[in-house]
């Protein structure tokens, strides 16, 4: 029975028939195995997947792909896909490439207009269609991505900015359109990145701990897969003791890692390693653990290597880059690292290659039914390293009591056509104060909202 409803699930999603209902989260409605490796053709509100590391094809299976999607115009008539009983409908546009998205404690929606360099602040009050204003709240900026309001709670006191290479904080009061005070730069020197520096990751995410003692900030990896990386030969081991495992040097030094601070910046130290490019960062509210959603490394082929969304612990190891999704071993880099072999966290929910996983958050609103209630959201950017298009999408991550089953759920789809065209591409996400779900996308300058309107 089992075999016979996966292969009716697939032939309706290749036949574009969204599956929805309460029956798509059932175990024998998972996509698993060759099945769980589709492209957007395949892709449909409610479609589930689970990837184990058992699926992983050899590297070089196939070719690696060369496949940007130029973006075009929304198509007239485009519609995005909800599950049953979710409606989906523009909240703002005419944004600048907005990308990561956070609520304030009150409501309002901030939004990183990363290369104007600005934060901006809209408001909607709860229930509100559209917002009723739209701020600047600082501006001047390097690149700012991450957003984060201290301390944690109803009454912050500061908003902390991610910059490419710095975080900086603001004064801030509840309702706050802008900023009340100058920029204060709480961590300098972070390796930065951008066609300005060289190239490399430049996205910085900055979350705090539940009890808002501990900062958490991400940071990239230089490279693809730390093609300049000298080889320490004897002297790793030496590095291996005096770092945290698997941690990189030369360029690559404090990169492909989640760094670790007080909230005023000192007691630097890297929290976890291995991570090439941690976009999202989020904590669960109910463990108090922090998770990533990770983009994994390219020219691996079609399906190869995963990117994922997982819990992060101090200490741990992702592999990048001599290692990805546990002791397999990257073939650019055989034999340099036999040390680490065996120490690779693997991560919890693996996601199909070269999606972009992006910004997540989770679900702690009240509007949703009540089995979202504990699962993640995360934006899925899309592929350009692959031959069929993949990702373009919000994902639905299932977590029960915390902790992650490895399965994900198409939530938001619909900015790729029939025949394969981008029209938008989706970066972050967030719960608003009345419990629905905003979403951004940087083609375009949109915010998206999503409600539940009931079967």
């Amino acid at each position: 029975m089992k075999n016979h409803t996966l292969w009716l699930h697939c032939v309706l999603a290749a036949l574009g028939v969204l599956v929805l209902g309460k029956g798509i989260g059932a175990a024998d409605s998972v996509l698993t195995g060759a099945a769980a490796f589709g492209d957007w053709r395949t892709d449909a509100p409610g479609v589930r997947r689970k990837i184990t590391v058992q699926d992983l094809p050899p590297p070089g299976a196939t070719p690696s792909a060369d496949n940007f999607a130029p973006v075009i115009q929304r198509p007239p008539g485009a519609k995005l896909k909800v599950p049953t009983g979710f409606k989906v409908a523009e909240f703002a546009g005419g944004l600048d490439r907005p990308r990561l998205i956070r609520a304030a404690p009150n409501g309002d929606i901030f939004v990183a207009e990363s290369h104007a360099g600005k934060i901006v602040a809209l408001r909607a009050p709860d229930g509100a269609a559209k917002p009723t204003r739209v701020e600047t709240f600082a501006s001047g900026l390097d690149l700012p991505f991450g957003i984060a309001f201290w301390p944690p709670g109803p009454s912050p006191q500061y908003v902390y900015v991610a910059n490419t290479d710095s975080v900086v904080r603001f004064p801030y009061r509840k309702g706050d359109l802008r900023a009340r005070g100058a920029a204060e730069t709480v961590v300098r020197d972070i390796p930065g990145g951008g066609h300005l520096r060289g190239g490399g990751h430049w996205t910085r995410d900055v979350v705090f701990s539940k009890d808002g003692s501990k900062m958490f900030v991400s940071v990239g990896s230089l490279s693809n897969d730390a093609e300049g990386l000298a080889r320490l030969r004897g002297a790793a081991a030496d590095w291996a003791r005096r770092h945290n495992l698997g941690s990189s040097w030369g360029s690559e030094y404090h990169r492909a890692d989640v760094l670790e601070f007080n909230a005023d910046g000192s007691g630097e130290r890297v929290f976890a390693s291995g991570l090439r490019n941690c976009v999202g960062m989020a904590i669960n509210p109910t463990t108090g653990e922090l998770w990533c959603s990770t983009n994994e490394r390219d020219g691996m082929g079609d399906d190869l290597p995963p990117d994922y969304v997982t819990r992060v612990r101090q200490g741990q190891f992702f592999g990048w880059p001599w290692f990805y999704i546990g002791s397999h071993e990257d073939p650019s880099h055989r034999g340099e690292r036999p040390d680490l072999k065996g120490k690779v966290t693997v991560p919890d929910v693996l996601i199909q290659a070269h999606s972009a996983s992006l910004g997540m958050t989770f679900y702690d609103g009240r509007q949703f039914p009540g089995d979202y209630r504990g699962d993640a959201f995360a934006a899925e950017h899309g592929s350009w390293n692959r031959s069929r298009r993949t990702g373009y999408k919000v994902i639905r991550v299932i977590v029960h009591d915390g902790v992650p089953t490895g399965e994900y759920e198409d939530f938001l789809t619909g900015f790729v056509t029939e025949g394969g065209d981008v029209w938008g591409r989706p970066v972050g996400v967030t719960v608003a104060h009345d419990g629905s779900l905003i979403v951004s996308e940087d083609a375009h300058g949109t915010l998206w909202r999503v409600t539940w309107q009931g079967h």
